[in-house]
């Protein structure tokens, strides 16, 4: 598999970098497609479907290759797969119904692979993002690799998109579901966030909406503790996801973190990515200290040395939170983990993350950093 990345601030600039790419005979068959959501994703489909190649797409809060981050651009991976060895499933949620549609994914992969792997993307700050892993999970075993991140929106937190040759939605879930018998795929997940103070328990929350800790609404907590004021529908995320968090205490595996995406103003509650279980412990945590890029980096180190040796391509779902935190310092990590491999790049800044805890489950994730590699066989 030979991995090129190119990155545009239009379609024409991508058709552009597409052609220039393709001058030495490359004939690239896959594309994941990271894209800010101002742009038109039309176009920039109609350029990739007219060169006969099959798109996986995200809206982002922020996109990036190995040439640098952009900020309201387009950043592409081109693979040369066989397209034989991958398939694109592409599905819209209703009625919640998040564990079903991947259920019924994962039953579909197996009609075509003996052993599915999956990259995916969903949208809509409402998903439960773990109740899609626990679909996948209930078909394929828990040892069945899913990575991936939800889309962002250039931090509105309004509506986000994942969309395919054809089709586009800010309701649904957009997977390439790849034959592992011929690609491998392994991951990484690396977050830094520091938890502080006591333990508090979840009294009242259904799947991801938090009702109350400690029989306090969630916001009201977030806000006395985070010091936040004059919190609205429009600056809540963004404030929030800058100050004060939750870690979400595991019986196996790292402590994985929840965020609120979503308030419900009559109640004082918030949705987060990820389900957040009536009765189980929290603790806030503060944003670490820049060595938490490192730390990241040596996370994909170990990963190299441990599980995936030699890789062709390198996807990164880095938490928009992260860019916040770290600001410049970002290019950085990017960079790093790039280098651990020294192949393409390319990814985005995400809503949330989903991948493995280190020798845990598949969790979804907030302010992590989701190394994702591929290698044929």
């Amino acid at each position: 598999m030979i991995a090129k990345s190119i990155q545009g601030s239009s379609a024409l600039e991508i058709k552009t970098a597409l052609e220039h790419s393709m001058t030495d005979g490359y004939k690239p068959t896959l594309a994941c497609v990271f894209m800010s959501v101002k742009h038109d994703r039309e176009a920039v489909n109609k350029v990739l479907d007219e060169a006969g190649i099959a798109i996986y797409g995200a809206t982002t809060n922020g996109e990036f290759t190995g040439e640098g981050i952009s900020s309201g651009e387009i950043a592409v991976m081109l693979l040369d797969i066989n397209p034989s060895y991958f398939h694109i499933v592409f599905d819209e949620f209703s009625e919640k119904n998040y564990r079903q549609t991947t259920r019924a994914i994962a039953t579909k992969a197996l009609e075509k692979f003996a052993h599915p792997s999956f990259l995916i993307a969903g949208s809509n700050l409402n998903t439960d993002a773990e109740e899609l892993l626990h679909g996948f999970e209930d078909m394929l075993g828990t040892q069945v690799n899913v990575y991936g991140g939800m889309a962002g929106d250039d931090f509105a937190f309004l509506e986000q998109f994942v969309f395919t040759n054809n089709k586009s939605s800010n309701n649904g879930i957009v997977a390439i579901v790849l034959d592992e018998d011929k690609i491998s795929i392994k991951g990484r997940a690396t977050s830094g966030w520091k938890a502080v103070g006591t333990e508090k328990t979840v009294t009242k929350s259904v799947g991801n909406q938090v009702y109350t800790i400690d029989d306090t609404p969630v916001l009201d907590l977030v806000m006395k503790y985070g010091g936040l004021e004059n919190v609205t529908a429009e600056n809540f995320a963004l404030e929030h996801s800058t100050t004060l968090n939750f870690q979400l205490q595991s019986e196996t595996g790292d402590p994985v973190l929840r965020a609120g995406l979503l308030v419900d103003w009559s109640d004082h509650s918030y949705y987060c990515s990820g389900s957040v279980p009536q009765g189980s412990k929290v603790r806030f945590t503060l944003p670490p200290d820049f060595d938490v890029i490192e730390k990241t980096i040596k996370g994909s180190e170990e990963l190299k040395a441990t599980e995936i040796p030699e890789a062709d391509a390198l996807l990164l779902f880095n938490c928009a939170g992260r860019l916040l935190a770290l600001g410049p310092l970002i290019s950085e990590e990017i960079e790093g983990i790039r280098r651990v491999w020294d192949v393409p790049i390319a990814g985005m800044f995400s809503t949330a993350e989903l991948a493995r805890t280190t020798n845990g489950n598949l969790e979804m994730h907030a302010f992590t950093a989701c190394t994702v590699v591929l290698k044929e066989k």
